[in-house]
């Protein structure tokens, strides 16, 4: 009979969060698969446990979940947790995971505390429906694709970021969406706990001035969706469509993905129609 995997989560920042069942399970199963082994038993040295760890990771994800799978087909249980919060979220566990809902193993949640959520909730921006992005990247390309996700979107977004990168993605928001409300929270129960109100301008003005520090859980309230001269760009052709863009500075390449987006098609589908 195959062990069961289970997806801990863990404190963000302060250990009274930890719940009693997580405290169980860590202590009842066979193995602890640890995104960080060093920062793992710290944690539980805390607890006063002691535990098998194996280092699962993102540079060992698809080596380390054919360990894992082996030993639960030996029946071992295991528990998979991450440096902090859930795992899975912008974290390694969706690999073993898949495998084991694949392979018919048991795999059981053990909730715990999430930024992303808690931040949302500190927020006060509507949250009936969102968004989870994660980390942007670190390409200007992928920020720039990002932050154009957000700003036709009519949800809130939740993204997360770091210290060094802070500044970057709001200098790249504010070129798109400067006046959008946004809370930035961080260090979320730890004792420097912050959120800040404000629009992209406002905290792209602070930051500049206070350099950041801390992790960061961005909040981003929804627009309208697409700006409704993009609405109205769909009644042009295809050529005076893409001369819009043109005249505005954009290469062909970028100018094509821009049409794409308007009208609820593919690239591929406008470099067809343009280079027939």
């Amino acid at each position: 009979m195959p062990g069961k995997l289970y997806i801990v989560g863990t404190p963000i920042g302060n250990l009274e969060d930890i719940t009693l069942r997580a405290l169980r399970i860590l202590k009842e199963v066979d193995v602890i698969a640890a995104e960080d082994t060093r920062h793992t038993v710290k944690l539980l040295n805390h607890f006063e446990l002691k535990k098998h760890l194996l280092a699962y990771h993102q540079h060992n994800e698809q080596s380390g979940s054919e360990k894992l799978l082996e030993l639960l087909a030996e029946g071992k249980d295991i528990a998979l947790v991450s440096d902090a919060g859930m795992p899975v979220i912008s974290d390694p566990g969706s690999v073993i995971v898949s495998r084991c809902n694949e392979a018919g193993i048991p795999v059981e949640v053990v909730p715990g505390p999430n930024a992303g959520l808690c931040a949302l909730v500190l927020s006060g921006i509507d949250a009936r429906a969102f968004t989870f992005m994660g980390f942007l990247g670190k390409q200007n390309k992928e920020i720039r694709g990002g932050i154009e996700k957000i700003a036709a979107s009519e949800n809130t977004v939740i993204l997360y970021e770091t210290p060094h990168r802070l500044v970057k993605t709001l200098e790249a928001m504010v070129q798109v969406i400067p006046d959008r409300k946004m809370s930035i929270s961080r260090e979320i129960t730890k004792k420097y706990e912050e959120t800040r109100m404000g629009t992209v301008q406002e905290h792209l003005d602070w930051y500049s001035e206070n350099p950041p520090k801390g992790e960061f859980v961005l909040v981003i309230e929804g627009g309208d969706g697409l700006p409704s001269d993009s609405q109205d760009l769909t009644a042009l052709s295809l050529d005076e469509h893409m001369a819009h863009y043109e005249d505005q500075g954009m290469g062909e390449k970028e100018a094509m993905k821009q049409v794409a987006r308007d009208r609820g098609v593919s690239k591929r589908d406008i470099y067809n129609l343009i280079k027939r």
